[in-house]
């Protein structure tokens, strides 16, 4: 089973970044950390990457939930949602899947919030992803 659920668009890595930031925040979600792996590789170890942006993903109402079952959840939160460009005009959109990810966590009734969260990061996806 794959840890992501993923898409390809045929759109500007600026303007993925801004489609997936909007499908993000109409699901509940907002950005809590958006991590630059291209400036970090190239101001840490000073390599040329292809542009990368890791965006942590919340949504408070389910943060809150996965909290009262378990108060270590944190370590798998937020909700990353990958955003790289592999070339100019084709970037892959990818999210953590969160039932996969809670499965570490076994038995403390995370099912539920999991389930609907995955089901948002879903439509996320979808609503970035021209029809086919």
């Amino acid at each position: 089973m794959d840890y992501y659920m993923t898409t390809t668009v045929k759109t500007s890595f600026d303007q993925t970044i801004d489609l997936v930031t909007e499908a993000l925040s109409s699901e509940g979600f907002g950005v809590l950390t958006d991590i630059d792996v291209k400036a970090t590789m190239k101001k840490k170890l000073d390599l040329e990457y292809r542009n990368y942006r890791i965006l942590g993903a919340c949504n408070p109402p389910f943060a809150h939930k996965a909290f009262e079952h378990d108060d270590k959840i944190g370590v798998l939160l937020p909700c990353n949602v990958i955003v790289q460009e592999w070339e100019p005009g084709r970037v892959e959109v990818s999210a953590v899947d969160p039932l996969v990810s809670m499965q570490a966590v076994g038995g403390s009734g995370l099912e539920s919030v999991a389930t609907e969260v995955r089901e948002r990061l879903e439509r996320v996806l979808k609503a970035i992803t021209p029809a086919t």
